[in-house]
């Protein structure tokens, strides 16, 4: 009975609400089908009876909807200076959420620690069915681990989905990136998506036809450790990954404190230097302006060979506005072709610090109700009580 009920709970999470005529309908499936899928589905508690709709004569038509707070997702987004941990709805909301500050090389133990006691604070008796948590450097998806990340000493292969595999739900490790590319893909209803973070390092996620672009290793996408434009006229900067002329070494965070450091600046922080844009230092403001170039340039051949719809920007740099955004636009619209920037619409993102969040718990939510999936779910939920009153009529 159990064939096909993830592609059925499918329908409600891309449509919302839905009649048993709209789901046979979209699914093709006969009203006995149906019947039996959307019963297997309301005695799990993933969808509910929100009263009646139209009516054609008879009694009104039933209708349903994902019931997103049956259970919840724990979300870690994991940034070089800082994580934000939330507890997420099952349609990827955060209901609760706090951000902390950390080091993330001082190494897995403390940072995961820390991560842990977070989730312990936020949570409030609900049942946990997913646990994502994003990294700041490169991850191998099917294992869960970060492999050689430039910036996350003591991480390179560290068993993160084993340390909170104790909780007993599924744990999805992703790229940073990647997490807020999915939430920016979602919440603005665009395809072809390239998102950028920008602070403290630089990452990029790939979103086209619904799906992140990952590539054979899940390295796609990482033009922070690409070669800058720049660095083709003179000797390369050193880059913390152990390259030299990284574009990272140029336009992060930690590369725009080295030079504002160098120019005589007291900058401790990627906050220090947002504060500096927004005071109108003038050299901060070149240096910012020059960093959106770089990104510019690193990005334009991405547009060109993929022409996305948008390029959103998020990451504490993103704050600076345009006078990063100028400098982004600038060289994308010089470098790329015509025709893939004739619509693009390049921005920063309006989700704030829960993006990364939002996007973690989407990803995590995809995996357990993916339709492969699901029957272990039910499997898990069976016997759990139901809304009453489910008509299979």
């Amino acid at each position: 009975m159990r064939t096909h009920v993830g592609e059925v709970l499918a329908l409600f999470r891309e449509h919302g609400e839905l009649s048993r005529t709209e789901v046979i309908d979209l699914s093709g499936l006969s009203r006995s089908t149906v019947n039996q899928r959307l019963g297997a589905l309301h005695d799990a508690g993933l969808i509910t009876e929100i009263g009646g709709g139209e009516s054609t004569g008879g009694r009104p038509s039933s209708r349903f909807a994902l019931n997103r707070s049956r259970a919840v997702i724990l979300t870690a987004d994991i940034g070089a200076t800082g994580f934000v941990a939330a507890v997420c709805d099952l349609a990827g909301e955060p209901l609760r959420h706090t951000s902390r500050a950390v080091n993330v090389w001082e190494g897995p133990h403390p940072v995961l620690s820390l991560v842990d006691e977070a989730f312990d604070e936020l949570l409030d008796g609900e049942e946990v069915w997913g646990i994502g948590v994003g990294v700041p450097g490169p991850v191998e998806f099917a294992a869960g681990r970060v492999v050689n990340p430039p910036i996350m000493t003591g991480w390179d292969r560290f068993d993160i989905a084993g340390w909170f595999a104790p909780r007993g739900a599924p744990v999805v490790v992703e790229n940073d990136a990647n997490s807020r590319a999915v939430a920016e893909a979602r919440v603005r209803r665009h395809d072809n998506l390239i998102s950028l973070k920008v602070g403290t390092g630089i990452g990029s996620g790939l979103v086209f036809n619904n799906s992140i672009i990952r590539g054979g290793e899940g390295a796609a996408g990482d033009i922070g450790h690409t070669r800058a434009a720049i660095a083709d006229s003179a000797d390369g900067l050193p880059c913390r990954c152990g390259n030299t002329g990284c574009v990272e070494a140029y336009a992060s965070g930690w590369a725009l404190i080295r030079d504002l450091e160098l120019d005589g600046r007291e900058v401790v922080d990627v906050a220090g230097v947002v504060a500096l844009v927004r005071q109108a230092d003038l050299g901060a403001v070149r240096l910012v302006r020059q960093a959106g170039r770089i990104l510019g340039d690193a990005v334009a051949d991405l547009v060109s060979i993929l022409n996305p719809e948008t390029i959103v920007i998020s990451g504490q740099l993103a704050e600076c506005g345009e006078v990063l955004l100028s400098g982004v636009r600038e060289r994308v619209y010089q470098r790329s072709q015509p025709l893939a920037t004739r619509n693009l619409v390049i921005g920063v993102s309006d989700l704030g610090e829960v993006a990364g969040v939002t996007g973690l718990a989407l990803i995590t939510v995809d995996r357990i109700l993916a339709t492969a999936a699901i029957d272990d779910l039910l499997e898990r939920v069976d016997g759990a009580a139901a809304e009453p009153g489910l008509s299979r009529a």
